[in-house]
């Protein structure tokens, strides 16, 4: 795995390193040691699996507030995805600004999201899954998010979205 650091302070994209041979391909997905090397200290407590059926579909931006926050690896196994993390620390250097990476399965790509981060998708292919390692359980009165086309973000998505939760669609203004 190579680990390669963004815009967002702490926020990694890994590129993962398959050896191939005449039967396909095989590569680590993680590797506790190798995390802790890139500066990623995380224990998976919980894996989930998001299917999407249609091209359009966007889901977040959702975190977990303090104490029940949420580190992520995040990994498009079928599809494709625009993925996007908001640094919403206010402590770090990047404090309210975004980033946002397509992930493919031909890409070969996974983006970590620390804690204190919100995380979102929006789909562009019909039939795409993504595939979550997740540092804390899902805590559901801890859930929060920020709306996707938030004007304190100015997040450019690279469409407009076909369809979400009325929870997401309705999140207020950000008020920092």
């Amino acid at each position: 795995m190579r680990f390669h650091e963004t815009p967002l302070h702490r926020v990694v994209l890994i590129e993962l390193e398959p050896a191939q041979d005449e039967r396909g391909s095989f590569a680590r997905a993680f590797c506790e040691d190798e995390f802790a090397c890139a500066g990623i200290a995380m224990r998976i407590k919980q894996v989930n699996l998001s299917h999407n059926a249609c091209a359009g579909t966007l889901r977040g931006l959702h975190y977990q507030e303090a104490p029940y926050g949420e580190s992520k690896v995040v990994q498009c196994v079928r599809g494709r995805v625009f993925d996007v993390v908001v640094d919403l620390r206010r402590d770090s250097p990047t404090y309210r600004r975004w980033h946002g990476v397509e992930l493919a399965p031909q890409l070969r790509r996974m983006m970590f999201v620390p804690e204190g981060c919100a995380h979102g998708f929006l789909t562009l292919e019909d039939s795409t899954d993504l595939f979550y390692l997740m540092g804390n359980a899902f805590v559901p009165e801890a859930g929060r998010g920020v709306r996707w086309n938030d004007p304190a973000f100015q997040i450019e998505w690279p469409a407009k979205p076909l369809a979400m939760s009325a929870r997401d669609a309705s999140y207020p203004d950000f008020a920092p």
